[in-house]
């Protein structure tokens, strides 16, 4: 699968969510902050937005850790993003 395909099932999966927090949220980091993530953030994202809303948000508000480094580094990344 080419890069532009990959990035195009990524952007639906941000933008298609249960929640309309997460839509504005994962729509606007991916957006803004994901070209700038390393390839190792940038894989930790992708199984985040993988994740179901329910399972994903209390990593997102912290009210939940993640058990992995990189993923906690793009959760800290993720609650610096202002939603326009």
């Amino acid at each position: 699968m080419e890069e532009r395909e990959k990035l195009n099932r990524l952007r639906w999966r941000c933008t298609r969510r249960a929640m309309l927090e997460m839509d504005l949220l994962l729509g606007e980091f991916l957006e803004r902050i994901y070209p700038t993530l390393t390839p190792e953030q940038a894989d930790a994202f992708v199984t985040l937005a993988d994740m179901e809303d329910l399972d994903l948000w209390p990593l997102v508000n912290g009210s939940r850790q993640s058990p992995d480094p990189v993923q906690a580094e793009v959760l800290a990344l993720l609650a610096s993003v202002r939603i326009k």
